[in-house]
This record gives C-alpha cells, sequence and structure tokens, in this order.
C-alpha cells in the first residue's frame, strides 16, 4: 500500500486533511499532512518563509516510496520538491493545484487565467508581507459544497499566506520531469477555473487526468471520493 504526504494550499494547514487521512487508512494506505512554514502550528516568521522553504519542509517530510500530493498553490512547492530531488519520492499528485510553467511563478500563472476569481476577496497585510481572505467570501470560494460544521472549522482555522513564496519564479528541467505525475480536476471549482486545470494539464497522459464533482476543497465535500481517487492513483503508480 502507498504512503501519501498531503500538502495544504494557501493560508490552510495540515488540519484540512482530517477526513482524508483516516479515509485513506481505511483503504490500507498511511497518510500524513504537514503543515507548510508559518501555516498551522509552525510559527515560522513570515518574513522567512520563501519557496526554498516550503520546498524543504516537503523533502524532509517525504522519502523515495511516498507520494506527494499537493493541493491548490500546493503544486509549487511539491514541483520544487521533485525538481531539487525527485529520488526523495515515488510520484505527485496536483489536486485542484497550479502546475508550474518553468520560469513563471504562481501570482504568474493565477494571472494568466481565464478569469480573475479572487479579486476582491483578498485582504492586503499592511506589512505587504502576508495576505489573508475576506471570510465573508471564502466560503464561496472553497467551502460552496461541503457541510456547515466544517465551514465554520475553516473560518476558524484560515490563516495568512506569506506572499514571497507565492511570488518567486520556479524553474523546472529534466530532474522534475522524470517524477511520475497525476492531476485531480475538480470541475465545480470556483477559485481555480476547472476549464484552466484542465488547459493546464491539457497534453498530459489521458490516464494521468481524474476528476471529482467538487468544489475546490474536496478533501471537505467528498473524503472519501477523494480517498478513492488518490488510491486508484497509487494502483497506477505502482
Amino acid at each position: 500500500m502507498a504512503d501519501f504526504l498531503l500538502v495544504h494550499g494557501s493560508c490552510h494547514g495540515a488540519w484540512c486533511w482530517r477526513d482524508v487521512i483516516p479515509a485513506l487508512a481505511r483503504l490500507g494506505h498511511s497518510a500524513h499532512a504537514i503543515d507548510l512554514p508559518g501555516h498551522g502550528d509552525d510559527s515560522t516568521p513570515v518574513e522567512q518563509i520563501t519557496l526554498d522553504a516550503c520546498r524543504d519542509a516537503i523533502l524532509a517530510a517525504s522519502t523515495p516510496e511516498t507520494i506527494v500530493v499537493g493541493h491548490s498553490w500546493g503544486g509549487y512547492p511539491i514541483s520544487a520538491a521533485a525538481e531539487a530531488a525527485p529520488d526523495a519520492m515515488r510520484g505527485l499528485i496536483y489536486l485542484c493545484a497550479y502546475v508550474p510553467v518553468s520560469g513563471l511563478s504562481m501570482i504568474d500563472m493565477r494571472r494568466r487565467g481565464p478569469r480573475q476569481t479572487i479579486t476582491g476577496a483578498v485582504i492586503r497585510d499592511p506589512s505587504g508581507l502576508s495576505y489573508r481572505f475576506d471570510p465573508a467570501q471564502a466560503p464561496d470560494l472553497f467551502y460552496n459544497d461541503c457541510p456547515a460544521e466544517v465551514v465554520t472549522l475553516a473560518l476558524r482555522r484560515l490563516g495568512s499566506q506569506a506572499i514571497d513564496p507565492q511570488d518567486t519564479p520556479l524553474t523546472l528541467g529534466a530532474s522534475f520531469a522524470r517524477v511520475p505525475r497525476h492531476y485531480v480536476r475538480c470541475t465545480g471549482d470556483r477559485l481555480i477555473p476547472p476549464e484552466y486545470q484542465a488547459a493546464m494539464v491539457a497534453d498530459w497522459p489521458r490516464e494521468t487526468v481524474h476528476e471529482m464533482d467538487t468544489g475546490h476543497s474536496p478533501f471537505f465535500a467528498d473524503p472519501r471520493g477523494l480517498a478513492d481517487v488518490l488510491d486508484r492513483i497509487a494502483g497506477a503508480m505502482g
């Protein structure tokens, strides 16, 4: 069975995977989630949070047998980890995530999207170092199809997001290219447009692209369904 490392997206933490970990365990897999620097229980000061620091946190938690799952912005640091140490993981899974274009930052990627879904929903910190999501708009963007109790939980736990790692271009080459990759597209996503998710993997083999009929947070909307998809991908990775 597989070992999964679950990497959260912007403003979230390891807490968002709480329902997926036991769902994977029921299928015989092991899974653990980490807090990226400055998120959840990690107290890294915002001025020290870089893309490299996020990459290193992933590598520290991965083994050569680990399948690394990155949600949303998490697609960037998992890609950086694969480029830096391709033998440190078994493969990558992008969960309604940004797939980097070499030389571009995540912010560059977001701006290239067909629709700018977060316009007016982001509150920038006066320091200019971080941002957070307007709690009045976050439920519709992140949790439109999630149970009410998890929306309440998530709104209590949503934190700030450092800007620097998302504004740092990532260069990818042959090391990244040899790591097996799968993508899970969420067809009801209101944050990363589903058509943009499809465009980012348009040239991938069809068998490596999967779909879920959920919004941007399938870990809350359908954790068992997500575990089933991850289980199938693990089997395909061998």
